[in-house]
């Protein structure tokens, strides 16, 4: 019977867009009770359009409940726009073991026959949280050092381990030194279920959102770089 047919067809493929989707291109692992930020990036041509964040609640009809909309706070979560950086961040505060799920950064792009432009994050938030970083926000100044120290358990201690630019999504993998714009970026594993990441020679350009990324998870960290400290000039005849 063809009706049949076509049902068992949808089922089948309703559960592989189901199954799909609960893995997401960027998975965190998170802290109960914690806060999160979460850079979104998007389009610059999306620079006047509403952004928002959502819980994806019921994966199977592709409905998605918003919980805030850009500059904008609505219970625990705050949403913040940055046009001139094409972003927008997302913080999450008390985070409870009910938060799990997958979210989307979506910017609205309205129309019937025009979906929105979403990206989708797997939440995870337990007592233990697989992959972390002691601290989500660093600074250096210009021309120095900063570094960051990336956890991970012991579950996580054969994965590969990186270091990833958010914009680009440009990766430096644990053990290698590479170069970044003019900056040197060193990664190192002490095989005590931490990595560590040194950026030296730092320029303005470096600063901004970065992943530490063990296997699938990831956590992430701000990097924020300031002015070179200005020489003091001294008068020796003074």
């Amino acid at each position: 019977n063809m009706n049949y047919l076509l049902m068992f067809i949808f089922f089948i493929s309703s559960k592989l867009t189901v199954y799909s989707r609960r893995w997401s291109e960027r998975q965190l692992s998170l802290q109960s009770g914690g806060t999160v930020t979460i850079p979104c990036h998007y389009d610059m041509k999306y620079i006047q359009h509403k952004k928002y964040w959502c819980y994806d609640a019921k994966a199977a009809f592709n409905y998605c409940e918003i919980l805030a909309y850009g500059n904008t706070t609505k219970g625990r979560v705050t949403v913040t726009d940055y046009p001139a950086q094409s972003l927008f961040t997302v913080t999450m505060r008390d985070l409870q073991s009910g938060d799990t799920g997958m979210y989307f950064c979506a910017v609205e792009i309205g129309g019937i026959f025009q979906p929105d432009v979403k990206e989708d994050i797997y939440i995870t938030v337990k007592s233990g949280p697989d992959v972390s970083v002691v601290e989500s926000s660093v600074s250096g100044q210009e021309g120095g050092s900063v570094s960051v120290q990336c956890l991970y358990s012991a579950g996580y201690q054969n994965e590969q381990k990186q270091w990833c630019r958010s914009k680009d999504q440009r990766c430096y993998t644990v053990g290698r030194t590479d170069t970044s714009q003019n900056s040197t970026v060193q990664t190192s594993d002490d095989g005590r279920r931490s990595f560590s990441v040194e950026m030296s020679g730092l320029q303005k350009s470096d600063a901004g959102w970065y992943w530490c990324k063990t296997g699938d998870l990831q956590a992430p960290v701000h990097l924020s770089v300031s002015d070179a400290p200005t020489a003091m000039i001294t008068n020796p005849g003074i």
